[in-house]
């Protein structure tokens, strides 16, 4: 009896921490050395495998220093999730991008170390390509000066971009200040990761190979699988791409699916999700309109819902404000409820939000985070204005009337809130 009592507990502890492993490489697909993440990672690594090649298609490489969860998303074409400044929160520009791009290759052919100035002369060199200069994206918006490095706006970016590549892995300070750098009164110094810069590009095919014109139509193909020639293969491939999505994405919308996926999905959903439930610990709430994987710890999730501040409060209210109205609202309604909110919590909001013209920042933020949280979408109303549409998600924000409840008589359950699951491919 004890033997079974202790061989049910070694189950358990085993299967928890395959569970936290999972979790932590759905947090940060790629880990390094020296953390208690890494660990379970590496000491779970073959079941681990082979769930994620099984159920995603997703390659888990482990060695001594580095987990790589190569993890290709279930869509190429959602912009809710982008890049994001360290310090301010705000989303990367085009240039930003392009720098980060310009980095990753000068640092692929630097010395194990490197100065934030000599990353930055050697950025700057790259950055001086034709085909760079033709197409704009070396001059951020206007196209009245070369990218040099010589104002405090490009210092900002590129700085913005080494302070990813530290939270990446890919560099790891040795001496000095970025922000000494940016007010060109001094240098920093790092080391430079190899093992984690060659792990971090993820895509089935190399970028240079790909041909096709167009950035949606290079996008596509860069992780474009092999057509599947027989039923067991186009199950696979469906599997994997729904398991990715419901992993990825706060909702999975079933009208957002081809014919064969709703069809898969409505026959597969329970196995589905209770795969995805028995690895992670994710919960499924399954409604009509399709399912989302709610985290009941709430920490595989970069976007929350509701959230403490200003910018938290404004996108509660205007949830709870599109969910009563339904149907299609211009923005131009919702600037006008933020203005009026703006007084009502003046007490209470950060100062700025009641400066005139405040309205439109705070209200197009609150719809960017709602956008990203799947309960949302954009669209346009009859005289095509820019609108938004909710999603049905959204109903869980609905105020309903005041019930009163008689003695004895149990209280509505609380709705639970959709976080969406961080991660995405880097």
């Amino acid at each position: 009896m004890n033997d079974n009592r202790l061989g049910d507990a070694l189950a358990a502890q085993r299967a928890d921490e395959v569970r936290r492993a999972a979790r932590a490489l759905l947090r940060r697909p790629l880990l390094r050395a020296g953390t208690d993440d890494f660990r379970l990672v590496r000491q779970h690594a073959t079941e681990l495998r082979t769930w994620f090649e099984r159920n995603t298609g997703w390659a888990l490489l482990v060695d001594s220093q580095v987990a790589r969860l190569r993890r290709i998303p279930g869509r190429d074409t959602d912009p809710t999730h982008p890049a994001r400044d360290q310090r301010t929160g705000q989303p990367f520009s085009r240039r930003r991008y392009v720098l980060v791009c310009l980095c990753l290759a000068v640092l692929e052919r630097a010395e194990q170390q490197i100065a934030l100035g000599r990353l930055a002369e050697q950025v700057v060199l790259a950055a001086a390509d034709p085909a760079l200069d033709a197409a704009g994206v070396a001059r951020g918006g206007a196209a009245s000066q070369p990218f040099t490095l010589a104002d405090r706006e490009q210092r900002t970016d590129l700085v913005a971009v080494v302070r990813l590549l530290l939270g990446w892995g890919v560099l790891a300070k040795v001496a000095g200040d970025e922000d000494a750098f940016l007010k060109s009164a001094g240098d920093a110094l790092y080391d430079v990761d190899r093992r984690v810069l060659a792990g971090l590009l993820v895509a089935r095919r190399g970028p240079s190979t790909v041909r096709t014109g167009g950035f949606e139509q290079r996008l596509a193909e860069l992780n474009a699988e092999v057509l599947p020639d027989s039923d067991e293969l186009r199950n696979r491939a469906l599997r994997h791409t729904l398991t990715r999505r419901l992993l990825d994405d706060p909702v999975l919308y079933v009208d957002e699916l081809s014919e064969a996926e709703a069809a898969y999905l409505t026959s597969q959903r329970g196995a589905l999700t209770r795969r995805i439930a028995e690895l992670t610990g994710l919960v499924p709430e399954v409604r009509a309109e399709g399912v989302a994987m709610v985290d009941p710890d709430d920490d595989l999730t970069d976007l929350r819902m509701p959230e403490s501040g200003t910018d938290g409060h404004v996108a509660l209210l205007a949830a709870e404000y599109l969910a009563g109205r339904g149907g299609t609202v211009p923005l131009t309604e919702l600037h006008r409820q933020v203005a009026g909110w703006a007084l009502d919590h003046a007490g209470f909001w950060r100062r700025s939000a009641t400066v005139s013209g405040a309205e439109t920042e705070l209200a197009e933020q609150a719809v960017e985070r709602l956008v990203a949280l799947g309960l949302l979408e954009r669209t346009v109303d009859a005289d095509g204005a820019a609108a938004v549409r909710p999603r049905p998600a959204l109903d869980r924000y609905r105020v309903g009337e005041t019930v009163l409840l008689e003695p004895g008589q149990s209280a509505p359950k609380k709705k639970t809130t959709v976080n969406r699951k961080k991660g995405r491919t880097r």
